[in-house]
């Protein structure tokens, strides 16, 4: 068994009239959404890029360019099944998955729970294999200042032989 480990990171500015949608969830409430190609989920694509990244298969703008229209308002939870399904293409399997998402506001820890749900159940892992935090960036930066937020991801996976 071999073991491959990616990182992946993304941002994007806060945009009104969007839904904020992080790890297939949509935040109640949220004043701003995130602008975007596709529904712009920080958090998802943080993931595909560090899946991506493990397998040696490339990024998120290589599969899914936001010069291709049929990616317009793309739900990313469908686009990580389809990294989920690139990855077992090349004999590589998700063993394990941790993120932190970077915001001053809002508030996104009673969402953590849903959150790991939904992405284990596309990557295939229990919701204890998909960890996912929250912090802020104490003021400082875009993030501080409230114009968008980021995120950090890194992903495990095994190959037989």
């Amino acid at each position: 068994m071999s073991s491959r480990s990616g990182i992946g990171y993304d941002s994007h500015r806060f945009a009104e009239g969007r839904p904020l949608i992080l790890g297939g969830v949509e935040i109640p409430n949220a004043e701003r959404g995130l602008t975007g190609h596709s529904d712009a989920d920080v958090l998802t694509h943080a993931l595909i890029d560090a899946l991506l990244g493990a397998a040696g298969l490339g990024d998120i703008g290589q599969h899914f360019p936001d010069t291709d229209e049929r990616y317009r308002d793309a739900d990313s939870l469908a686009l990580l099944g389809e990294v989920c399904g690139f990855l077992s293409e090349h004999g590589w399997a998700v063993v394990h998955l941790d993120a932190t998402v970077i915001c001053d506001a809002p508030k996104l820890a009673p969402h953590r729970d849903e959150m790991r749900s939904k992405l284990a159940a596309v990557v295939g892992l229990q919701p204890l294999e998909v960890n996912v935090k929250f912090t802020t960036n104490e003021g400082l930066g875009f993030i501080g200042r409230e114009e968008g937020m980021a995120a950090l991801a890194i992903a495990t996976v095994d190959r037989d032989g």
